[in-house]
């Protein structure tokens, strides 16, 4: 396995934690630091039960996350950027954590946006708010740290005790006295854009119980999937709020809610039939219905729907807008 698949592997990675080897990879954090070993390691089965107990500790001491990551990062970057130069150093974190880099980023703050909103409740009080986000940034991301631990692969002593958690854990506190270190996800469901994505139970889950809801990276509530298998175009009308409506539209088809809905045709060319809809409080739905003009081996042809901006004044012009054209533009030899 290369080193990028390794790192890609440790981002993704789920399943039993190996405690005593992520504990070995905190205590040399600290010595890399110059700092004296934490007294004790407290193990949680998730960030949510690790900000909160990191936010009960009152003998653990400061925060040491700035000596511990933020400053060796920060230095061991300058040193490799030196040494490879700008061209050298872009190249190399092309090759290397650029490719995790976006993903990673998004699924920390999505967990981050999960923890604060269990934690404050409703209504949210921004002063308590505040404190929890306070909190999240003494955090070190473990695992998900993995796209800018890739770059110094095999590059840096001072961070392997870094990566040694990373290759183990989840998000950890590093504080004087104690660590608080977390469980990595029990599951980790996403889609071909690294998008957290299940349609039957939750896309993140810890082995505590925390977990959080995706459908192709939209988040939306626990009750919310168990819906969409019996959805209909009035509950799909209902629906207040627009965001929750389109991953409703997506799971139901949008051919299938026009076709449902008594939808009427708005414009007919030679290249098809625009539809549009109204929906309250959202855009227009507005598709167009193509016809494959090469037969299948049936004998049949095939429809098509293309969804296509709300704008949309002819069926032309929705055809020519999916080629990247002006419907003047668009002058097809044969329709296929």
């Amino acid at each position: 396995m290369s080193g990028m698949d390794t790192w890609r592997a440790v981002a993704a990675a789920t399943g039993e934690t190996d405690r005593p080897a992520a504990e070995r990879g905190v205590r040399l954090a600290y010595r890399r630091a110059g700092l004296e070993e934490p007294e004790r390691i407290i193990w949680a089965g998730s960030p949510l039960a690790g900000a909160e107990l990191a936010r009960s500790l009152d003998d653990a001491g400061r925060s040491v996350r700035d000596e511990v990551r933020t400053r060796p990062w920060a230095e061991e970057r300058r040193r490799l950027h030196d040494a490879l130069g700008p061209a050298g150093w872009a190249e190399h974190w092309s090759a290397t954590g650029a490719q995790l880099w976006d993903t990673g980023r998004a699924l920390a703050e999505r967990i981050r946006t999960g923890v604060v909103e269990a934690l404050i409740g409703e209504p949210a009080k921004p002063a308590e708010a505040a404190g929890i986000r306070a909190v999240l940034l003494d955090a070190v991301l473990g695992q998900h740290d993995a796209a800018w631990l890739a770059a110094f692969d095999g590059r840096s002593e001072r961070l392997e005790g870094l990566a040694e958690v990373a290759r183990h854990a989840g998000w950890w506190w590093p504080y004087e006295r104690a660590v608080v270190i977390c469980e990595r996800p029990a599951e980790l469901h996403r889609d071909e854009a690294g998008r957290l994505d299940r349609g039957d139970g939750p896309a993140l889950a810890y082995p505590d119980g925390f977990a959080l809801y995706a459908w192709r990276g939209m988040p939306v509530p626990a009750g919310f999937l168990s819906e969409l298998a019996s959805l209909t175009p009035e509950r799909i009308r209902d629906e207040a709020n627009a965001e929750l409506r389109r991953v409703m539209l997506e799971y139901y088809g949008y051919d299938r809610y026009l076709s449902e809905s008594g939808a009427r045709p708005v414009h007919r060319d030679e290249t098809g039939v625009l539809w549009r809809i109204a929906l309250d409080g959202d855009e227009d739905i507005a598709m167009v219905e193509v016809v494959n003009s090469t037969p299948e081996p049936d004998g049949t042809y095939r429809t098509y729907w293309l969804r296509v901006p709300p704008t949309t004044r002819t069926a032309k012009q929705g055809v020519a807008w999916t080629f990247g054209l002006e419907a003047a533009e668009y002058e097809p030899i044969r329709q296929t």
